[in-house]
């Protein structure tokens, strides 16, 4: 615990930097996929990102910030709100941020799935079994490849990030600059009524889309413990990283809506038909496998770092005797082994939803739907953890604190916290864009993977309790 005036003690062990972290958030939060979503609302989509970072990412970027430089311990969440609401309450935590991620990796394997397609064959984005295919084998290998070094991994997200979602997010954030400088066609209107999106319920549903392609900032806090002064550097990782995610989140949106009409615009390979359209009006078709190629690159970097986040994450609870014994394992990298190969068989599980759905675009939102839910009960936690322990631990020293006292962490983790308990309602109704098949599944699907995948706490905290019983006779 560090208390007022106490320095953080610097570990042989710390490796990852400033640009590091922050490319550990970019790779984490910001991915290329997300950009489709909003394409439907055209200039409004600036509103939506607008209201998602001022309810949701900057709130979760404070917060994480004051949380992670007060308690920089391995584990992440699982410390802060073990410190707030005791250590089951921790184990909840990082249990669902675990779940989380489980439900997150069939989306954003879809994704590279989909940009893979461009290189070998562009109808392949909508073949169900060629998107489960390519997804488990994608899944697996990024399992097996965090067995080895958490150094290893973390270059592998910076390089990843750069070269695979920062080169061709900005790539074509200029083609879509350059199309409206040279007067071509568009398939958006720029007049300023259309800024302001019509906000009826139907239309709000995708707002849960733009909120889940903000989360993830607290990625970075997980690998605390191997970051260079992390009083000082994860909130300037958190300001690098915001910068590049909100640029590329608006500008890219609006890139793709410029010349693709919003009902034509593929939920998954939206990116890709953007790049297309850019690619053929400029006479060089045979740059778009390469782009997809790097894109791909981006995408795999971001599964990596969530992979290894919150397995790490999960092993702390472990270590606290709530998860089962072979849970504990590691190898001689320090690689919680068992967790991941746990996680994976998990994720594909879930992945085969793409069996039951009508397409791969309902599918993906499917995913998309049950992994919000995991995420606001997650990021719940996280702001009444920081609103909390401003009053139970106000000794502890914060590197950086949320200015203007307490009253400032009550309207940043309320503002948060609200947004959660919104984002989590509009999670079970179907767009009305897309079709989503029986009602029922959908419905059924949220409910049942909801209960089955937040509920093992419950009984595994019941375990360890009877457990302790029988030591202590």
């Amino acid at each position: 615990m560090i208390h007022q005036g106490q320095k953080v003690p610097v570990s042989n062990q710390r490796t990852l930097g400033v640009i590091t972290l922050a490319m550990i958030n970019v790779a984490a939060i910001i991915s290329l996929r997300n950009l489709s979503i909003m394409v439907d609302y055209g200039l409004g989509a600036i509103f939506f990102y607008l209201i998602g970072a001022l309810t949701f990412f900057i709130p979760t970027a404070l917060v994480c910030a004051e949380l992670a430089t007060a308690w920089p311990e391995r584990g992440g969440l699982y410390c802060w709100v073990s410190e707030a609401f005791g250590k089951k309450w921790g184990f909840f935590a990082i249990w669902i941020a675990w779940v989380l991620s489980i439900s997150w990796f069939p989306a954003v394997l879809t994704f590279s799935g989909a940009v893979i397609a461009f290189i070998i064959n562009p109808e392949l984005a909508s073949n169900k079994n060629y998107m489960l295919s390519i997804m488990l084998i994608l899944f697996w290998g990024a399992t097996f490849l965090n067995f080895f070094s958490m150094k290893a991994s973390g270059w592998i997200s910076t390089i990843g990030a750069l070269i695979g979602t920062v080169i061709p997010g900005f790539l074509i954030i200029g083609l879509g600059i350059y199309w409206i400088l040279a007067g071509k066609p568009l398939q958006i209107s720029f007049e300023s009524s259309h800024l302001i999106p019509n906000l009826q319920m139907n239309n709000l549903v995708f707002y849960v889309g733009v909120v889940l392609g903000l989360a993830g900032m607290e990625m970075s806090a997980f690998h605390a413990r191997e970051a260079q002064d992390p009083q000082r550097n994860y909130p300037r990782a958190i300001a690098l990283s915001s910068l590049i995610i909100l640029v590329l989140s608006v500008l890219g949106s609006l890139s793709i809506a410029c010349v693709v009409p919003a009902q034509d615009v593929h939920l998954v390979a939206g990116l890709m038909q953007a790049f297309h359209a850019f690619f053929t009006e400029f006479g060089i078709p045979g740059a778009l496998p390469w782009i997809a190629l790097l894109a791909a690159v981006g995408s795999l970097a971001g599964i990596n770092t969530w992979i290894r986040g919150p397995a790490k994450g999960i092993l702390a609870a472990a270590d606290e005797g709530f998860l089962p014994e072979f849970m504990h394992k590691t190898n001689r990298y320090g690689a919680p082994v068992s967790t991941l190969i746990v996680q994976a068989s998990l994720g594909t599980l879930l992945a085969l939803v793409f069996f039951f759905m009508p397409d791969v675009n309902s599918a993906y939102w499917i995913i998309t739907a049950i992994t919000v839910q995991f995420a606001m009960m997650m990021y719940a936690l996280i702001f009444a953890a920081g609103i909390y322990l401003r009053y139970l631990k106000p000794e502890v020293y914060r590197a950086y604190r949320i200015p203007c006292s307490n009253l400032g962490m009550w309207i940043v983790g309320g503002i948060g916290f609200l947004t959660c308990l919104f984002a989590f309602g509009m999670s079970f109704i179907p767009p009305i864009q897309l079709q989503t098949g029986s009602i029922l599944f959908y419905e059924s699907y949220l409910i049942i993977g909801l209960i089955l995948l937040s509920s093992p706490p419950y009984f595994l905290i019941k375990l360890k309790h009877k457990k302790n019983i029988k030591k202590s006779i």
